[in-house]
């Protein structure tokens, strides 16, 4: 069968992780559980940071934004998974595809740059303690979330053109929960050079440098560590950065990992499973990290709770009475 234009293709199909009727209440409830988790752990850190005076800190405002962007990742492709499921159907749209395709990559080089800048910001905290203030200003902050959030939307706009230009055949299965960009261009049938390079492109010189400067503030910190006379100090600065060292780890750890195993193995199933971990596990253990490792975080969500707590018992108003 000869190819067909893109602008009269209508759908593709997930195939998920397993055509076993048996298994999908199970996959359906796993997946249901780890959103709602996600969604409602990375809420509270949104809350607690804004609601508390004590946290409104550069470190706490990229925090915040780290949170809001793991729950539209996860948004972006588990709804469409549980409904699939739930309707017995493995059906997406062309134009759904495409949609999921620019959102999953804007929020995955979100998260890349998000982590970095928080790098910088340990860094300086660190490093410069006494400039500090003046250094991670409002403006510059603000600053760095809207570079963020620009080039990660530029290259997931030109991602998505780029697979728009594409012809696909009859095989429109995608061997995945989601529209995976990679798995979804191996699909074509026109010529993807181009694509593949687009792609490789991006990847070293976003993720490249993103991680490359992460690395270096880290490479900084330890140097401004081993410098210190104090074990206390010492114990005091690096316990400032454990958190965001445990989210880098856990996000770079899974997705080499999901690379390394799609390049070892072509086994559909263990792609998926594999990447799991860095789109759905990784979003959901974050505000466990950070609430877990971080006593400012844990006190916060304690006075947030407690004033909903007192709020729901006896009414709005009264926990503001002296």
């Amino acid at each position: 069968m000869g190819p067909e234009n893109d602008t009269q293709l209508s759908e593709f199909l997930l195939l998920g992780f397993s055509e076993d009727p048996e298994l999908q209440p199970l996959v359906f409830g796993l997946f249901l559980s780890m959103y709602l988790v996600t969604v409602l752990g990375n809420l509270l850190i949104i809350l607690a940071t804004i609601s508390d005076s004590h946290l409104h800190t550069p470190m706490y405002f990229f925090l915040s934004n780290l949170s809001f962007v793991d729950i539209c990742f996860t948004s972006t492709i588990i709804p469409k998974m549980l409904v699939n499921i739930q309707t017995q159907s493995k059906a997406i749209t062309y134009a759904g595809c495409i949609t999921q395709i620019y959102f999953f990559t804007l929020f995955v080089v979100l998260d890349n740059f998000l982590l970095a800048v928080m790098a910088y910001d340990r860094y300086v905290a660190i490093c410069h303690p006494l400039n500090y203030t003046v250094i991670m200003n409002p403006h510059l902050c603000g600053l760095l979330v809207l570079a963020s959030w620009t080039t990660s939307a530029l290259n997931s706009l030109l991602q998505s053109l780029m697979v728009l230009r594409l012809s696909f055949c009859s095989n429109l299965e995608i061997p995945h929960f989601f529209c995976e960009i990679i798995q979804v261009v191996h699909l074509a049938c026109s010529d993807t050079f181009l694509n593949d390079l687009v792609m490789y492109l991006a990847a070293v010189l976003l993720a490249g440098c993103a991680f490359a400067g992460i690395l270096y503030s880290y490479s900084k910190i330890v140097s401004s560590i081993r410098a210190m006379s104090s074990a206390q100090g010492k114990y005091r600065a690096f316990s400032t950065c454990a958190s965001h060292l445990s989210v880098v780890s856990l996000f770079y750890g899974t997705g080499l990992g999901v690379y390394l195993i799609s390049t070892v193995t072509q086994n559909s199933h263990s792609n998926a499973a594999a990447s799991v971990m860095y789109s759905v596990v990784t979003p959901m253990l974050n505000p466990f990290i950070y609430s877990l490792r971080n006593k400012d975080i844990k006190s916060a969500l304690m006075r947030l709770i407690e004033r909903a707590t007192i709020k729901g018992t006896f009414g709005p108003g009264l926990d503001k009475c002296p």
